[in-house]
């Protein structure tokens, strides 16, 4: 069998195997299983695109590769991240690569209280002030997490920057989809965000009490 024939059977071949794969990702509802049929599809189409002399589909895939593979590699860091986090300090450092980034000026208000609530912050540097409770917020922090989460996705107070500084945000929209691509990624985010839900009415929970056991007078002596 001469060259030629060897390679028309190979893109033959190649072909046929490519649009089993493009079937299967049609088929597909999450992100880490359509990368790595992307990437299986990537190689094999390179593969027969060689002898059958098909440049334009080699470049094509050449450059699709390193783009499925690297996007695989970051929802799989995304959901390492959030597994980390979940399991140690609560760390929202995984979700930057996906913020936006903004420059606060002191009198500055992001948002006020009762208004609809669709992103998050988080704090990198400057001071923030949620004004109803007097309640600082450090650097590091995340804000405005919650309304994603609430029925209403009303803001529950006004935030306001008190010294110049920068925050990320990201929409939620933004994290919704992150969601929908990977659905391990949304299993833990909202286990994440159950946990800081506790961790802040345990929080109010002794606040509460501190203010009530100084607002108790001291018993008059008989």
């Amino acid at each position: 069998m001469d060259t030629s024939h060897l390679a028309e059977h190979a893109g033959a071949a190649g072909s046929f195997f490519a649009s089993i794969f493009v079937v299967a990702t049609l088929s597909m509802r999450t992100m880490i299983p359509l990368r790595v049929f992307g990437i299986l599809t990537n190689i094999i189409l390179i593969t027969t695109a060689i002898p059958t002399h098909n440049y334009a589909t080699l470049i094509l895939h050449s450059v699709l590769l390193p783009l499925n593979t690297y996007r695989l590699h970051q929802m799989l860091q995304l959901v390492r991240n959030v597994k980390k986090s979940v399991s140690s300090d609560l760390s929202m450092e995984w979700l930057k690569p996906f913020m936006t980034e903004r420059k606060c000026t002191a009198g500055e208000v992001l948002f006020y209280k009762d208004e609809k609530a669709d992103s998050m912050y988080y704090i990198v540097s400057g001071r923030y002030r949620l004004v109803e409770s007097g309640i600082e917020l450090p650097v590091g922090a995340i804000v405005g997490e919650f309304g994603m989460l609430s029925p209403s996705n009303l803001r529950t107070q006004t935030l306001e920057c008190i010294q110049t500084g920068v925050i990320l945000s990201v929409s939620y929209d933004q994290v919704e989809q992150l969601y929908v691509q990977n659905p391990a990624f949304g299993f833990y985010f909202l286990k994440l965000m159950t946990t800081r839900l506790f961790e802040n009415i345990d929080r109010l929970e002794q606040r509460l009490a501190q203010q009530t056991a100084t607002s108790v007078p001291a018993a008059n002596p008989a």
